[in-house]
């Protein structure tokens, strides 16, 4: 193996990894609302660019048996560049919809791609306690991503706004430059990623061993120990967050005439890139260092416990409707402290799940699962909230916590995993 030290790659690697998630899920969300879609739409057509994370399985052998993990990384950086470029073009032209769309299925499909061979080249690249110790960075890293595309992004395209005069050619700027960052982590990741000695070529295989391979990690995920339990949980355990995830952002610019708090683009980026960042690291390193010293099963229920602390949160702001940015930025600084260290559990077990023959894939399944729990919610949501209002709607998912808590008891997790040995 190429020995590199893994603070070199493992931000930079989930920072790319987080940065065009966040652009088709959250980004669209706010490009959509500032072009006049309607909560139902947007969260409708949105969550529909899940789907490749929900069916990336379909293709993960091919990333797991061809060519290197490495390699994967790369080229799939260099396809989201082109798609994130696409979607600045299409976006000022008169089918905006149409065209930004047809790039944003692009860009989650190459976004999908990298995901199983950055996960699986996570697997290969650090030791087991290397894993649990950097779960907490790579989560936080991830987070920062989603900070820097939905906070400072955001900011930036307002900026950008009142600058142009033009809503679609400030996004459009905004992409192009998203673009460009993609090119030079591409540049960066050439020369930064080890060659771990597992990472090889496998090109020997014919169809029918794919096919083989394929259906072996399909049978082998299905037997191993609590699977209907392990998928409960990877399904249910975020319910609450796959509803929340859109219509929170939907609530925060939203007009206070509609019951949301009225936040420009500017503000928006400042509360979510400055305060939201300092939350989310904190709650990040926390989590991976706890799992860490004393494993995931010591620290599952004060994670647990921490994750709900977001819905909690947005039913505070829906009844107060604070004007105060100073009010906003705790409340933020909370929602981000209580996800960054709830959600290393989340990370944690899906890779305890994926032990074994096959990890790449498993974790490829795992995901997917994991993608479906934001994607079904994701697509009545919208609706939910304009029938019910802001106030109801986080209600309403606050109590479906319940479901949080019922999947996590059920778990049987080894005391010994995630602990650093001595």
């Amino acid at each position: 193996m190429n020995n590199k030290n893994p603070w070199a790659w493992v931000p930079t690697l989930y920072f790319a990894e987080g940065v065009p998630y966040v652009a088709v899920m959250t980004i669209s969300v706010i490009i959509y609302k500032r072009l006049g879609l309607s909560n139902t739409d947007i969260t409708l057509y949105t969550s529909w660019l899940y789907l490749p994370w929900v069916i990336k399985p379909l293709w993960s052998p091919f990333v797991d048996m061809l060519r290197t993990k490495r390699w994967w990384i790369l080229s799939m950086q260099i396809l989201i560049a082109a798609a994130l470029a696409g979607v600045a073009f299409t976006i000022p032209g008169p089918f905006w919809l149409q065209g930004s769309l047809s790039f944003f299925w692009l860009l989650a499909f190459s976004s999908a791609t990298h995901d199983i061979a950055a996960d699986g080249f996570y697997m290969l690249g650090l030791e087991q306690h290397e894993q649990a110790y950097f779960v907490g960075i790579r989560s936080t890293f991830y987070r920062i991503a989603t900070i820097f595309s939905s906070g400072l992004l955001v900011g930036l395209a307002g900026v950008l706004q009142v600058l142009t005069r033009s809503i679609s050619y400030a996004w459009s700027l905004v992409f192009y430059l998203i673009a460009g960052l993609f090119i030079a982590l591409w540049l960066y990741h050439s020369w930064a990623l080890p060659r771990p000695s597992e990472d090889t070529h496998r090109i020997q295989k014919t169809a029918a061993d794919i096919i083989t391979e394929f259906w072996n990690t399909l049978v082998t995920f299905f037997q191993k120990p609590q699977v209907w339990v392990g998928i409960c949980f990877m399904l249910f355990y975020r319910m609450p967050e796959g509803l929340l995830a859109k219509v929170s952002a939907l609530f925060l610019v939203d007009k206070m005439a509609n019951g949301g708090l009225g936040l420009s683009d500017v503000e928006f980026g400042m509360v979510q890139g400055t305060v939201g960042v300092i939350g989310l690291t904190l709650g990040g390193i926390l989590g991976g260092i706890a799992a860490s010293r004393d494993g995931l099963k010591r620290w599952l229920w004060p994670m647990v416990m921490a994750i709900t602390i977001p819905d909690l949160v947005y039913v505070y702001l829906s009844c107060a409707l604070p004007s105060s940015l100073l009010i906003i930025n705790i409340c933020i600084f909370l929602e981000q402290f209580g996800y960054g260290f709830g959600f290393s559990a989340y990370m944690l077990y899906l890779i305890y799940y994926s032990q074994g023959e096959h990890k790449t894939a498993h974790y490829a399944l795992c995901t997917a699962f994991m993608a479906l729990s934001m994607m079904i919610p994701g697509l009545f949501a919208g609706a939910l909230q304009e029938a019910v209002g802001y106030r109801a709607f986080f209600v309403i998912v606050v109590v479906c916590c319940v479901m949080t808590y019922i999947v996590a008891s059920l778990l049987k997790i080894d005391p010994e995993f995630g602990k650093k040995k001595e």
